[in-house]
């Protein structure tokens, strides 16, 4: 019984030091990301599910200021101007409109993608890796919510600079999504019309309100 109670505490006190270690180097990561006036990433998006014979690789971009976001992948630009979301696909020449949902379930969006973790997650360190020279402290991020479709995520952290590396996510049906940043840029001038919809560039649009 003594070794059983001794086990159980080495146990829980261990369990309790990689939450405050998690803790610490997301708070640092939080911090850094916050102090920035505007972010630019690029990045690659992986989607896998071996079972289903699947596998897809993009490239993407967005560019960051608060709530802001101006998001360029698989051919469609996604403008959020804090109010409203414009989905524009040149290839179908339609325009969507609608509000964000942040509310929808499991969405990380640009807006919380180097935030999301602070709510809802239970967090504890994971394994450290070595990659093109860098040190990359993964941290694992499991739903609180049972019903979530995520079975947990992955967050490398560069120990060095405290940005976010790369984010993989497994969900209950084991597809495995994997956002890779390739370049993180900060400050950077940006047009103050940026996140602002011109309409009179999608005259010939079909505009589609959800709302």
């Amino acid at each position: 019984m003594k070794h059983i109670i001794t086990y159980l505490f080495i146990a829980f006190t261990f369990t309790g030091f990689t939450q405050n270690k998690a803790k610490t180097l997301l708070n640092e990561v939080s911090k850094k990301v916050k102090s920035y006036k505007n972010i630019s990433i690029d990045f690659k998006y992986t989607l896998e599910n071996t079972s289903e014979n699947i596998k897809q690789e993009t490239r993407g971009d967005v560019i960051m200021k608060g709530d802001q976001y101006k998001l360029n992948i698989l051919g469609v630009i996604r403008l959020f101007d804090g109010k409203t979301l414009y989905t524009i696909s040149p290839e179908d020449e339609e325009v969507t409109i609608s509000s964000e949902n942040d509310n929808e379930e499991d969405a990380i969006t640009p807006s919380k993608m180097l935030s999301f973790y602070e709510d809802g997650y239970i967090y504890s360190t994971d394994i450290e890796q070595s990659i093109k020279g860098r040190k990359i402290q993964y941290i694992k991020l499991t739903p609180i919510d049972s019903k979530s479709e995520i079975k947990y995520i992955l967050l490398g952290i560069d120990a060095q600079t405290k940005h976010i590396y790369n984010l993989i996510q497994l969900g209950k049906n084991n597809t495995k999504t994997t956002l890779t940043v390739n370049s993180f840029k900060t400050n950077e001038p940006l047009s103050e019309t940026l996140f602002t919809f011109d309409a009179n560039k999608y005259e010939d649009y079909y505009i589609n309100k959800l709302d």
